[in-house]
């Protein structure tokens, strides 16, 4: 090889390493950080919004130091009283009649005091009973007043109480003793000697009013897993009405088809060779049906949202605020999320969106499947939403706020990051336009929304509360069910009551109805009802009068009464269903809001049950009624115990009062039915689970308020839509050229339990 070739070899080569070397280097470069400009600021005087604040952990401690020395009755702790103790249940926010908060926020009245809600249970009294005390002023409290006659007409008996976690504990220490009576059926039925059993409530308690009787289904328990697609086909019936815990029963005992009248009938029937038995091995931690462990190491990370200049809502205390959005938002230990105060463009829309209800109905050939109507409120909503994992619950950037509560137990306790917060880019136009006639432009905005969401986990479901805020002036609400489904043990003709999911399990049938109250004020409280639909008519053409037209006409139509208003489940109500100002917009309508539901409720309970009253508020997809303060909640906490004498019963709501020109309330029942399959294991999906409803403008404004959006596209066929002066979109090259600052992933969800 000649040197010139050797030095031609040796310039390629040196060249091929610098351009190597350039590229590495800028590859390798750092992006710049995002620079965050201020999110803009809410146009509210600071502090109004308070006035809807939950409780801080400092005021409920106060509250707790009030009673322990005001009531003249010795307290106990509610994490360790029994049923003959007086202890406090739960300490919440008493929020303000909605005249005086009014008058505070639109008129300069004076603050509402700010004052607790104290629910006490009084074990240890001649009369054992549920009692209600408003407790203020807040943060130092000075008086107290029994509100519970007035809220639900007389004394909340005892009986009607939910279960404490120290019920629970003692339920179990019962079933434990007796299980002990049946080892050698067990040993062979379940390889256990019961400590590795767990046991599920069912509710509500019986069949009468006083009853406090209660099935309990036991599962194989398998750690790091969920244990509620393992019954064993075991399941006890326990009375624990009585106030003295050592009087407690087992009352009746199920196995595989066949009832006992204790576990050691069931033991004598095994020993004697009479008892067909299913021999279950204990699962395996690595192979239990419904495992959640990944089966597969990860891949390349998904995509991730961020915003390039920092978010563009802004939270302060207990309001955020987003491109004309303001909404005081909080939880309420029982029934969960709530908001106030929702406003839009300076103007209130809705003065109370709140949770009420969620209810899980299920069916089954097994005595704790068939019995089982959970109320989920009565578990509580509120305090069982736990910290959300960032990055999967919600966007790994949004906001993530704490709240706290006070139930069964004297001491205040965090949820950690348990609400967040975030925009969200649906990946689909609010609008848009391509025009290819006449002019050539196109038009078009992202549909951009602002989310509140929350989790409860109630046992084995979860489920998913959204709340979102769209550039159109509507607003949806949403809700999806996922976690674990409940099952019972397959035997005999189980598959009449759901689908089977595995070896001996009966993922039962079920449906979940939600209920929520919208107190919507659009322009001002007076509003009436209007419904709209279209109907058909026969014409001849004018033009000629030879041929027949269909023709489709809008059928308007003003409701006045109640029960006029009262749409029952299931039934066909009128596509447009509006409350309506007296005001017009520009073009002579009146300034209306619409309500959208999107639902696929499964059937409401027969209204010739027992124990329909209780949950009468399922009758209906949508019910107006006339706002009263006497009437904050469509149900009780107190109806899952005492479902045949409810303590709030929806249906007397509906008294066909007037409901022209009055500060009105939707309330809203949205659902599905669930009939579980091979695929909700190990969980059931979103996908196809979600329901909710839409609170939509409907000539409330002159036009789409979103022309106003900064976010708006538009460009020409004579423009360059390159240039970031002519496009938007064409910025954001240079806008994310940047790499978001994300905070460790940290989740302290475990220890709050």
């Amino acid at each position: 090889m000649s040197l010139k070739t050797v030095l031609i070899l040796l310039g390629l080569a040196l060249a091929t390493i610098f351009a190597l070397v350039c590229v590495l280097l800028t590859r390798g470069s750092t992006p710049s950080s995002c620079q965050h400009l201020p999110a803009e600021q809410e146009d509210m005087e600071d502090g109004q919004s308070l006035v809807f604040a939950d409780l801080t952990p400092e005021e409920m401690s106060q509250v707790v130091r009030y009673l322990q020395g005001n009531l003249g009755v010795p307290l106990v702790d509610a994490s360790r009283a029994k049923p003959s103790d007086n202890c406090i249940a739960s300490v919440d926010l008493q929020v303000p009649g909605k005249a005086e908060v009014l008058r505070f926020l639109d008129a300069g009245g004076a603050r509402p005091a700010r004052e607790a809600l104290a629910v006490l249970y009084f074990g240890s009294q001649a009369e054992p009973n549920i009692t209600e005390f408003v407790v203020g002023p807040l943060p130092l409290p000075a008086y107290h007043r029994d509100v519970t006659a007035q809220k639900y007409g007389g004394k909340v008996l005892y009986h009607r109480r939910p279960v404490t976690g120290k019920e629970y504990v003692d339920i179990n220490a019962l079933v434990q003793r007796e299980l002990k009576k049946a080892p050698r059926f067990l040993a062979v039925c379940c390889e256990s000697d019961g400590t590795n059993l767990v046991i599920l409530t069912t509710a509500p308690r019986g069949f009468k009013s006083g009853d406090r009787m209660t099935w309990f289904v036991l599962f194989h328990n398998v750690a790091g897993t969920g244990y509620y697609l393992s019954p064993v086909g075991l399941e006890v019936l326990v009375d624990h009405g009585d106030l003295q815990v050592s009087r407690w029963q087992l009352r009746k005992v199920f196995y595989n088809g066949r009832y006992f009248a204790s576990t050691g009938d069931l033991e004598r029937e095994f020993v004697a060779g009479v008892l067909e038995v299913v021999r279950l091995k204990q699962p395996k931690a690595d192979a239990v049906l419904g495992s959640m462990r990944p089966r597969r190491p990860p891949e390349s990370p998904a995509p991730l949202q961020f915003e390039p200049q920092g978010p563009r809502y802004s939270v302060r205390g207990n309001r955020v605020t987003f491109q004309g959005w303001s909404i005081a938002f909080g939880m309420n230990p029982n029934t969960g999320p709530r908001l106030f105060d929702i406003r839009y463009r300076g103007e209130r829309i809705v003065y109370e969106l709140s949770l009420q209800e969620a209810l899980a109905l299920y069916g089954s050939n097994c005595p704790g499947g068939m019995s089982t109507r959970y109320m989920d409120g009565s578990f509580g909503m509120g305090r069982f939403a736990y910290e959300l994992v960032r990055g999967l619950d919600c966007p790994y950037t949004a906001t993530y706020v704490d709240r706290h509560y006070l139930a069964e137990t004297d001491t205040p306790k965090t949820n950690q990051n348990s609400l967040c917060i975030f925009e969200h880019d649906s990946a689909v136009p609010l609008r848009r336009h391509f025009s290819d006639s006449q002019s050539l432009y196109y038009g078009g905005l992202r549909k951009n929304t602002l989310v509140i969401r929350t989790i409860s986990t109630l046992i084995n479901y979860d489920y998913i509360w959204d709340f979102m805020f769209h550039g159109s002036g509507a607003v949806e609400v949403r809700v999806h069910a996922t976690g674990y489904i409940s099952s019972s043990f397959f035997h005999g003709q189980g598959t009449d009551y759901g689908n089977r999911v595995g070896p001996h399990t009966l993922g039962t049938m079920h449906l979940h109805h939600i209920h929520y109250k919208v107190d919507l004020d659009v322009d001002g409280q007076l509003n009436s009802l209007e419904t709209q639909d279209m109907e058909y008519e026969f014409v001849k053409d004018p033009w000629s009068t030879q041929n027949t037209i269909e023709r489709p006409y809008l059928h308007r139509k003003r409701l006045e009464k109640e029960d006029e208003a009262a749409f029952p489940l299931n039934a066909p109500m009128p596509r447009y269903v509006s409350f309506v100002s007296p005001n017009p917009n520009k073009w002579e309508h009146p300034r209306s809001y619409r309500i959208q539901i999107i639902n696929f409720s499964g059937k409401h309970l027969p209204t010739n049950s027992s124990m329909e009253r209780s949950i009468s508020w399922g009758r209906y997809q949508l019910a107006i009624t006339r706002r009263k303060e006497e009437e904050p909640t469509s149900t009780s906490i107190y109806n899952q115990n005492d479902p045949w004498t409810p303590t709030v019963a929806f249906a007397d709501f509906i008294n066909n009062e007037t409901i022209t020109n009055q500060d009105l309330v939707a309330w809203i029942t949205v659902g599905f039915l669930h009939v579980p399959h091979a695929e909700d294991v190990p969980n059931t999906v979103t996908v196809g689970n979600g329901v909710g409803f839409f609170l939509r403008p409907y000539n409330y404004f002159n036009e789409d308020p979103s022309v106003d959006s900064p976010d708006s596209v538009y460009f020409s066929s004579d423009q360059d839509a390159g240039a970031c002066g002519a496009n938007s979109l064409a910025c954001l090259s240079s806008a994310a050229a940047c790499a978001p600052r994300l905070p460790p992933f940290h989740f302290g969800g475990f220890l709050n339990l």
